[in-house]
């Protein structure tokens, strides 16, 4: 372990701690800088030149290698998981035994069996555990969810969403490699289900198919979500960047949020003309012709701007700390079950043999 500087850099604050120093570590880290009354006190990696290098960057009091003294830091209220999918339940399950609550990255786990295991450890702790399913605690989402709770566009019919990031294949890293819990499904898949799933509530049935990478490993998957008057058609993919938006379409209108919504800034309301092509809100063209399009005033669209700081993962942490302060177990918009419900979702698909073709739904 190495230490700096004063644990209370910020009296008072509530003290967290980072497993991992890879990309969504260092997302969260910065966003946390954010937050007055919240402080990094502690990191972790197995390598204690990778925790020392974060520590610098970050500012956190203490740095570690190994996990048992990081986890017993008696200055931690809470603890982020930012490693690869395949370690989340047994780190999990370490901090919880040790009374720390926990904020996992998504997804919680590889699978909806393993998100269980954690969903009864943190019972019977009575402690925190919450899936870092950041997109609704955004503004933009929150707004969203109002005016269609509000009726503004009549009643949902239709969601549909993408979030593909183009990933040049690499059977090594941690988005390919099924041992680290790779895929698309399990990487942007769960995102795409779990939103759909804050609006719609849970499927009468899951339906999908998936393409493999040269490995095996979901390269797109793709996933319906079926209701009695509903549906939900959900892409993801590893093989190029997407429109990655998400569209939600109602008897009486439409809702865009828009991309990338897992980092949503804005959101585009259409009603009446608007709905109609080329306008509407699964625009049709891509590209400078799109952009331009989206620009245009057009009768009953309406552009709505929830500008932040940082990446938008301070939302959801806010969310955590006012949760453990209140002396609650879970944050209201993001239950376990519901991450185990996506989860769910996108295992049912993958446990299906994969396709020649990728078609998407």
């Amino acid at each position: 372990m190495v230490e700096m500087g004063e644990r209370s850099a910020k009296a008072g604050a509530f003290g967290w701690g980072i497993i991992g120093s890879g990309e969504s570590a260092r997302r969260f880290a910065s966003d946390l800088s954010l937050l007055p009354d919240a402080a990094l006190i502690a990191n972790h990696s197995r390598m204690l030149s990778s925790a020392e290098k974060f520590r610098e960057t970050f500012g956190s009091a203490s740095a570690y290698a190994d996990l048992d003294s990081f986890i017993a830091d008696p200055a931690i209220d809470a603890i982020y998981i930012a490693t690869p999918n395949s370690l989340h339940l047994a780190q999990a399950l370490k901090a919880l035994r040790s009374g720390k609550p926990v904020l996992i990255d998504r997804p919680l786990a590889p699978s909806h069996t393993e998100a269980a295991v954690i969903q009864r450890e943190a019972a019977r702790g009575n402690i925190l555990a919450m899936e870092a399913a950041s997109a609704r605690f955004l503004p933009a989402v929150i707004a969203a969810k109002k005016k269609v709770d509000a009726g503004e566009i009549g009643a949902v019919r239709r969601i549909t969403a993408e979030l593909s990031v183009l990933h040049a294949f690499d059977a090594e890293s941690r988005f390919f490699n099924r041992s680290l819990g790779g895929g698309a499904g399990l990487t942007f898949g769960t995102d795409c289900v779990s939103l759909a799933m804050h609006f719609l509530g849970q499927p009468q049935k899951v339906s999908g198919l998936w393409h493999a990478a040269p490995n095996g490993v979901d390269m797109r998957c793709e996933i319906a979500l079926h209701y009695d008057e509903a549906e939900a058609r959900l892409s993801s993919g590893l093989d190029e960047d997407g429109a990655n938006h998400f569209v939600i379409e109602g008897a009486k209108g439409a809702i865009r949020i828009d991309a990338p919504f897992t980092g949503a800034r804005s959101l585009t309301t259409f009603h009446g003309f608007a709905l109609t092509p080329p306008f509407g809100p699964l625009p049709a063209t891509r590209g400078v012709l799109g952009n331009l399009l989206a620009r245009l005033p057009i009768p009953g669209r309406a552009v709505e701007d929830h500008p932040f700081s940082g990446t938008g993962l301070q939302f959801q942490t806010m969310a955590v700390m006012a949760a453990i302060r209140a002396g609650k177990t879970g944050a209201e918009l993001m239950p376990l079950a519901d991450s185990i419900n996506a989860l769910r979702a996108v295992n049912i698909v993958l446990s299906q043999p994969a396709t020649q073709r990728i078609i998407k739904l």
